[in-house]
């Protein structure tokens, strides 16, 4: 007898208490395998996949696409121990099935164990059964609960009426989006037959948030693929529209000799009123602080509350640092970023003036010193600010420290990194110089104590052996917490950077 399962989202670490679902990986009726993937949820800190722990048929599915799931909150409940005839081997699971034998299938499922790294759950314990009475009798979500996003009607609209989020590469089941008086689009039917063309949960995401049919939308990508820019493209251009329309109600208005105003009631704020001829303002843009962009709202106001810092910079000049690094780069050598030699003049710099690789307990009033430097560095994605982290960095090679470098890129820029990978730095790297900006005075990655900037390197005039030169200079500048340390030794820490910068043969000194 089949026993259903509900999975519920988990503790994801980190203190997080939500994430919001971007793309269903699974759809009811399908057999999953224990540890499969059903979900990829949005974090304050990342991009994550949900693995199942029970092997079985999808049975219910809560959540639409771009819905917030407090942890905690149920997912899917899964049918575990027996598969019927006409579900086994259907659904596009990569993972295996009851039908082909593959290992965590569903007859196997209720005696798994799971081996996914979530924190907060697993199959290693049978696990309770869980059931939601509806009034009446009848099992089902309880009073309440999301509702469930396979509940689709033939009109595009779930059971409340609410427009369904469409699974990726899904055609959409009829096209008719309802408006606010519930009449139906015009020329919708033909575009109800339109296969949508989208790969990436954040074009759909976008779309979603501006209330754009991708139905509408051409694609510019490979086989008609909608990418972001098709989706900021349409966006702009309905923005542009509805600024003209507002432009000739102005002009109207204005031929008319009228003013238009706001009504208020006695007592009530003054009237915020349009000049004659002006046009109509045309909406507010509100974008939610919430996942990461909330998530990065949070740090730098703590930080800014929290931390009493100070910068201080300086100009170098990085002529014989470019030099060292075109000599490394040989044919058949292990490629060294410029980002890499600065991350290794930062780590001799941190071992020689150790404060600035601290945090402040602010409960016991204490300066933690930090024996290891994990060296975060800011990476600007898609998805917003991205801070990975390269752990151990004292201990690396510029040749190691470059290829990790690399490698977090890739990743923050496909939205893949882990918690463990944007956490627990203990200074932070700031390359602002690829904005093609000379200065900054950056916000301290909080609970670190400092920041090192570097702005872009151009050719200015610098005097040079006594000589006026045309040299490659950089402007390098140190944030720090002045709580861990006074300005001598952030100043100390800032020139023994500078110099390294312009001669990198001292980097050979003690080493």
């Amino acid at each position: 007898m089949a026993v259903v399962r509900e999975f519920t989202l988990p503790d994801l670490g980190e203190g997080l208490t939500e994430a919001t679902i971007v793309t269903w990986m699974v759809e009811v009726g399908e057999v999953v395998a224990v540890d499969q993937p059903v979900v990829e949820v949005e974090t304050a800190k990342a991009m994550v996949e949900v693995p199942c722990p029970y092997g079985g048929v999808v049975t219910a599915r809560f959540g639409d696409e771009g819905a917030e799931v407090p942890v905690g909150a149920p997912l899917v409940t899964v049918a575990v121990g027996a598969v019927p005839d006409d579900l086994a081997g259907t659904g596009p699971s990569t993972h295996g099935s009851a039908a082909d034998g593959a290992p965590g299938s569903p007859a196997d499922a209720a005696e798994a164990g799971s081996g996914n790294v979530l924190v907060g759950y697993g199959t290693s314990a049978a696990a309770a059964r869980r059931r939601r009475i509806r009034p009446g009798g009848t099992t089902g979500p309880a009073a309440g609960a999301p509702r469930p996003a396979e509940q689709v009607t033939a009109a595009g609209q779930d059971s409340s009426g609410a427009d369904a989020a469409a699974a990726p590469g899904a055609v959409a089941a009829a096209g008719a989006r309802t408006g606010a008086n519930g009449s139906a689009a015009a020329g919708a039917a033909d575009a109800g037959s339109r296969t949508v063309a989208v790969i990436s949960p954040l074009v759909r995401r976008m779309a979603r948030e501006h209330d754009l049919d991708l139905r509408e939308v051409t694609g510019s990508g490979r086989d008609g693929l909608i990418l972001r820019t098709d989706v900021e493209c349409a966006i702009r251009t309905r923005q542009e529209r509805a600024t003209a329309g507002a432009g000739v109600t102005g002009a109207a208005g204005a031929a008319a000799g009228t003013v238009t105003g706001a009504l208020t009631a006695p007592g009530g704020p003054e009237p915020v009123t349009t000049p004659a001829g002006a046009a109509a303002p045309t909406g507010e843009e509100r974008i939610p602080l919430r996942g990461m962009l909330g998530a990065a709202a949070e740090k730098f106001s703590r930080s800014r509350r929290e931390i009493p810092e100070a910068t201080c910079w300086v100009d170098a000049d990085a002529t014989e640092l470019l030099a060292a690094r075109r000599a490394m780069n040989v044919p058949g050598a292990p490629k060294v970023s410029l980002l890499a030699l600065l991350a290794r003049i930062t780590t001799a710099a941190l071992a020689r003036f150790p404060q600035l690789n601290s945090t402040v307990d602010t409960k016991t009033q204490e300066i933690v010193r930090l024996p290891a430097v994990h060296l975060g560095f800011a990476a600007q994605t898609d998805r917003g600010l991205v801070v990975p982290v390269v752990r151990d960095a004292h201990a690396r090679t510029v040749e190691d420290l470059s290829a990790e470098f690399a490698r977090l890129t890739e990743t923050a820029r496909a939205g893949g990194l882990s918690l463990a990978e944007l956490t627990h730095g203990t200074f932070t790297l700031n390359n602002y110089g690829v904005f093609g900006v000379d200065g900054s005075t950056p916000i301290i990655n909080h609970p670190e104590a400092a920041m090192l900037g570097v702005g872009r390197i151009a050719a200015k005039p610098w005097v040079h052996d006594g000589e006026l030169a045309v040299r490659q200079v950089v402007q390098l500048s140190l944030t720090f917490d002045h709580r861990v340390c006074d300005g001598g030794t952030a100043g100390g820490f800032l020139r023994f950077v500078a110099d390294c910068v312009e001669q990198p043969a001292l980097l050979l000194r003690g080493l």
